[in-house]
């Protein structure tokens, strides 16, 4: 039973005789105020595990919880803060970024850090500047999207986390901004771009693959669900996944242009993660920064509370050690000055 406070015996009584079940089999779910990670423990507490085996004749003993209440004392007593910028272009909309927001939580109770979210409008971005809108935060995140609207503020976040040796990860559009971005100001690719965005561009570093530009439905075009991907060895993707073989889902049409890929190794970012016959780009990293990633899947969508996705723990991760160390020599700085 669903309720905003506890409803007493006499109500779940009632409630038993007038639903023919079993007065047990009455369980109050009062609203829990602080996390809804919570609501498992107090199922438990009120005996509805035992009750499901019972009624369903399993083969199982009590449901173990000690991970649970272990995830609600880290969540109730973090012992580090970190400020992530989520540039994006739906951000007016809460629920539109609902999965990149939870996996950045999960990733924060795995290192017993509050995750505090700065929501950067890319638009906005654009008319005010990374450097007023992103000043501050300890990582930057690219999320996914579709359309042109937005694109030259992601952009223009992620040349600011490039040069600024900000943590980065981008995800789906984010990075083919960030393949966007590298071309312009590293390669000296002045219009490169997207051919979505930008159909008659000389460098079109990202593309709709040639076999299937003959797909006139758009629908028919999109990479969807669960894909193989294989990352180089010595790559921090590969030592944040603890493996080189990894499956995750996808939902995009466009992708990085093989034609460039020398160009971009050359110019430093590592083209680390591919589909499994080696055509298709999946993850980019940059050899100089600290912390750089770019996946053209979505992670998102694979990460528990109890168990955070292995990229968002790296980035977290990054983002706190940027944190620290930039305290540290602030401290040192003033200590210095007095």
């Amino acid at each position: 039973v669903r309720t905003e406070r506890e409803i007493g015996r006499e109500h779940t009584d009632k409630i038993a005789l007038f639903c023919n079940v079993e007065k047990r089999a009455v369980i109050e779910e009062v609203d829990k105020d602080f996390s809804i990670y919570e609501v498992p423990i107090g199922l438990v507490e009120h005996g509805l595990d035992e009750l499901i085996v019972e009624k369903l004749r399993l083969n199982a003993g009590p449901l173990e919880i000690d991970d649970y209440r272990e995830l609600i004392h880290r969540i109730r007593n973090p012992r580090h803060e970190v400020t992530i910028a989520v540039v994006g272009k739906y951000i007016e909309h809460r629920d539109a970024y609902k999965s990149i927001y939870e996996s950045l939580d999960h990733a924060g109770f795995h290192h017993a850090a509050r995750v505090i979210v700065k929501r950067i409008e890319a638009e906005e971005l654009e008319r005010q500047g990374p450097e007023v809108m992103l000043k501050g935060v300890d990582g930057i995140l690219v999320p996914g999207g579709f359309g042109m609207r937005g694109t030259e503020g992601k952009i223009q976040a992620i040349q600011f986390a490039r040069e600024c040796e900000i943590p980065f990860f981008g995800i789906c559009l984010g990075m083919q901004c960030a393949v966007i971005e590298f071309a312009r100001n590293v390669l000296g690719l002045d219009d490169a771009n997207s051919s979505e965005f930008a159909s008659d561009t000389q460098n079109p570093v990202i593309c709709l693959l040639e076999e299937q530009e003959s797909v006139t439905n758009k629908g028919g075009t999109m990479r969807l669900g669960a894909m193989p991907c294989i990352l180089q060895d010595d790559s921090r993707a590969a030592a944040a996944y603890s493996t080189k073989e990894v499956s995750e889902r996808h939902r995009h049409r466009y992708e990085f242009n093989p034609d460039y890929r020398q160009e971009f190794i050359n110019g430093g970012m590592n083209l680390v993660g591919t589909s499994p016959d080696g055509t298709l780009v999946e993850v980019v990293e940059l050899k100089n920064h600290p912390w750089f990633i770019a996946v053209q899947y979505h992670p998102e969508f694979k990460s528990q509370p109890n168990n955070a996705h292995p990229l968002f723990k790296g980035f977290i991760e990054a983002a706190l050690g940027r944190r620290h160390a930039h305290r540290g020599s602030t401290s040192a700085s003033t200590s210095n000055e007095a």
